[in-house]
């Protein structure tokens, strides 16, 4: 079950029409609910006036967009009759601004999609959404509707609707999206963009795969690329590696809230922050040089005699064993590990709506046990799983394509989307090969697309865009974020990273260098 969800990385509370694109001379919006096409059903076409606002998708109520004239334009594709008699269509939204920059973005989708989210583009596009600085910019709900919020997975009894989901829903609102702004404009869109990240990550991640001349660049966040073995991660393993030390309640179920208490959490993230913050240069919070981070739980493993400031050696093993990532019997890896990082003991959700994710608080389930050798075979979806590495067609066409991934995401680890992009490399000519069309950034502390102790917005949007338009090959992103207020920092692509060049201002990011 395709278990995942998405915070849009990088976005503020309102937004403003960025006042650089031109304006153009498009037909009349209302005539587009004229618009045929085979299957096609335009529902709405109408013109919003500047100053509309839309609410922003999971953060707190009472925070919006406010959004430049635009013409949206509402429909649906293919409208059948599936199983049980469910309605089934693949329903899309279309925002197309009075003033135009001449390109298509398309947004990715969230969790188990089923909901049309507004259609601006905000992730990791800044402070600055995609329809904002003059793109078209179109969602869908990837070919069903959620009667029951954003992990809604019972659309998958009808075939056809899971296949939609999977990959075929997609490229059609692509395609369609784009025949409609190019009869609107009276011209198509010079450049095409996707960006997404969980659910969006994993459709980007597909589009390039599978259809990999339909966008020019494409930006990959967090992604949900082998959710059947990120499951066995957070909802098996994880808990299992605590449930074996954690106490029991009078029925013999293990309390598994109390296996690691509030003390051992400290001292593990003290040890942590103490062992590996300050390798950048500077010990401010952030690990920004995550792979340079060789922390051992169990080095905190309390010696004979010792009590104080020191973990029972049961819990520092269920610690590394949780955070290293499940294992067959012959202890070969099915899922890589979650790295050690400033957010792996949070206690709250992403910003205050999650549960919290795996690491060192993994879900309460009463698992004892994981045969990983048997659920590892279960686990794999080819259909919805987007692993293929062979990308030439993709490259060959002057495709981008930017990964982004939360160094502290605890649904899916940073270290497989990073295990996909070094098999990428290997696969297409190598890392110096592969720079010249595709990049890998890690975010310190930041959780599953955002929140946490982070730097969570960022403008890749801009960045692939140059790459894109103008054959400039980012060097950096700047980041800043609400967890740390005034700071600034350089995001770096594989294999440099952020670090302090021992003078500046240590809240600027001029202070510090992708070395």
């Amino acid at each position: 079950m395709m278990n995942s969800y998405v915070l849009p990385a990088a976005i503020g509370l309102v937004f403003i029409s960025a006042p650089c694109a031109l304006p153009q001379q498009p037909n009349s919006c209302a005539d587009l609910i004229k618009f045929k096409a085979p299957g096609v059903e335009i529902t709405k076409a109408a013109a919003i006036a500047k100053g509309s606002k839309e609410p922003i998708p999971f953060v707190a109520p009472g925070q919006w967009f406010v959004l430049p004239a635009y013409c949206r334009v509402e429909g649906v594709i293919d409208r059948r009759k599936g199983a049980g008699g469910e309605e089934f269509g693949i329903n899309f939204a279309l925002a197309m601004p009075d003033e135009w920059n001449g390109d298509f973005l398309m947004q990715g989708g969230a969790g188990g999609n089923g909901i049309v989210y507004p259609p601006v583009g905000a992730t990791a596009s800044g402070d600055t959404p995609a329809l904002m600085r003059g793109y078209a910019v179109v969602a869908t709900d990837s070919g069903h509707k959620s009667r029951n919020g954003a992990f809604d997975f019972s659309f998958e009894r009808d075939q056809q609707a899971f296949l939609d989901f999977a990959y075929q829903a997609n490229v059609e609102v692509a395609t369609l999206g784009k025949q409609i702004v190019a009869q609107y404009y009276g011209k198509p869109a010079a450049w095409s963009y996707f960006t997404g990240c969980s659910t969006g990550g994993r459709e980007g991640m597909i589009f390039s795969q599978r259809y990999p001349t339909e966008f020019d660049g494409i930006i990959v966040g967090d992604p949900a690329m082998r959710t059947g073995f990120s499951n066995l991660a957070i909802s098996e393993w994880v808990p299992a590696a605590f449930n074996q030390i954690a106490p029991t309640d009078a029925a013999g179920k293990p309390i598994i809230e109390q296996a690691i208490t509030d003390n051992d959490r400290k001292l593990i993230m003290d040890s942590l922050m103490k062992e590996c913050d300050a390798i950048d240069g500077l010990a401010d919070g952030m690990i920004s040089d995550p792979l340079a981070c060789h922390f051992d739980p169990e080095s905190l493993a309390c010696k004979p005699g010792q009590t104080d400031s020191c973990l029972a050696p049961e819990k520092a093993a269920a610690i590394k064993k949780a955070l290293g990532g499940p294992k067959t019997s012959r202890g070969v890896p099915v899922y890589p590990g979650f790295l050690y990082d400033s957010g792996i003991a949070a206690t709250t959700g992403i910003k205050g709506i999650l549960v919290p994710g795996p690491g060192i608080f993994g879900p309460p389930t009463t698992a004892t046990r994981v045969d990983v050798d048997t659920e590892a075979l279960v686990d794999i979806q080819p259909l919805v799983d987007s692993t293929v590495i062979n990308l030439s067609t993709f490259a060959a066409h002057g495709g981008k394509l930017i990964f982004y991934h939360g160094d502290s995401d605890p649904w899916f680890s940073a270290l497989d989307t990073f295990d996909y992009f070094k098999k990428l490399a290997a696969a297409n000519g190598g890392f110096d090969a592969v720079s010249h069309w595709s990049q890998f950034y890690f975010v310190p502390g930041m959780s599953h697309c955002g929140g946490g102790p982070s730097l969570d917005r960022f403008d890749l949007l801009g960045a692939i865009s140059t790459w894109v338009e103008k054959g400039v090959t980012p060097v950096s992103v700047i980041a800043a974020g609400q967890a740390f207020p005034g700071r600034s920092r350089p995001l770096c692509p594989y294999p440099k990273h952020a670090q302090y060049k021992g003078q500046g201002n240590t809240d600027d990011a001029s202070s510090f260098e992708c070395r």
